[in-house]
């Protein structure tokens, strides 16, 4: 590459646009360099584009925004960094059309990354850029499997005197284009991979190899869910709680909601008191007001 600055700034914007989808050139700067002018984000953004990996769209009817996302080969250079190998975006991120036909629910998605990635700064714990993961895919037999819109790490300071547990969480952004009930379904979707143990065509658990669930090789704890609901007003958010409260009374016997924290919160909140503050519901007790990192086990 020429004039790339392949160890700095600009290897981190490609790989931020690789592992979000899609941002906006405000965005993007938040992200990567908000104690600089956000004219040095605009020639990154640039240069990178000169180069061939990175291209954008304008959303003519929102001020003419710039929307950025990854070439193809941005991906295909992105994902040799051991920072996100084994991340493989699907083809479309690359796509102009379909960029701009996802465009409202992955800008949200990646606003709802910058409230946690911000409260993180302010607080002094850590969340990196690349501690926000789209789209990871978690398989849960018969061929389907569980996609949540990210996967968060976070690792909480020592400010708060828990020694920097780590936390991990699946989150879930709404916005309201599908009705409460089909987001309540989701429900039930986590709980089959929280059980899901895979079979392995010729071999059989034994006592020194017992079966285990999918999750438990990539967590050491099964993240707590983080419903984030938005593009609607108070009334609406009432109507998706209840929805989710319902779903999960449904899955009460099985002892999934007892067992991982379920929680729901507006965007709104989130961006006007920060993802740290007591804004979050548990679904199966929405009177209740928690912060997000509460937990009745052992922190994750």
């Amino acid at each position: 590459m020429i004039n790339v600055d392949v160890g700095g700034g600009d290897r981190l914007a490609l790989a931020v646009l690789t592992q979000y989808r899609m941002t906006t050139t405000e965005q993007m700067h938040r992200v990567i360099a908000p104690e600089v002018r956000i004219e040095q984000t605009r020639r990154r953004l640039a240069r990178l584009r000169a180069e061939g990996l990175v291209d954008r769209i304008t959303l003519p009817q929102a001020g003419r925004t710039r929307v950025w996302f990854p070439t193809v080969y941005g991906v295909q250079l992105a994902c040799e960094w051991p920072e996100i190998r084994g991340r493989r975006p699907s083809r479309t991120v690359s796509d102009p059309t379909a960029v701009r036909l996802k465009v409202g629910h992955t800008l949200t998605v990646t606003e709802t990354a910058l409230a946690f990635l911000d409260d993180a700064r302010r607080r002094g714990d850590l969340c990196g850029p690349l501690d926000w993961m789209t789209e990871v895919h978690h398989p849960i037999g018969s061929g389907e499997a569980v996609i949540p819109d990210a996967l968060l790490y976070y690792r909480r300071g020592s400010a708060d005197g828990d020694k920097g547990s780590m936390l991990r969480a699946f989150v879930e952004v709404d916005r309201a284009t599908m009705g409460p009930e089909r987001l309540a379904a989701k429900l039930p979707a986590y709980e089959r991979l929280y059980r899901y143990v895979p079979m392995v065509p010729g071999r059989r658990p034994t006592l020194q190899e017992p079966a285990q669930e999918e999750w438990r090789r990539r967590y050491p704890f099964f993240p707590r869910i983080l419903f984030v609901l938005d593009g609607t007003g108070s009334t609406g958010v009432e109507n998706r709680i209840r929805a989710l409260r319902a779903g999960a009374g449904l899955l009460a016997p099985s002892g999934f909601v007892y067992d991982v924290p379920v929680l729901a919160a507006s965007l709104t909140d989130l961006l006007e008191h920060g993802p740290s503050a007591r804004v979050w519901r548990p679904v199966r007790d929405p009177d209740r007001r928690v912060h997000w990192t509460e937990s009745g086990r052992p922190q994750t």
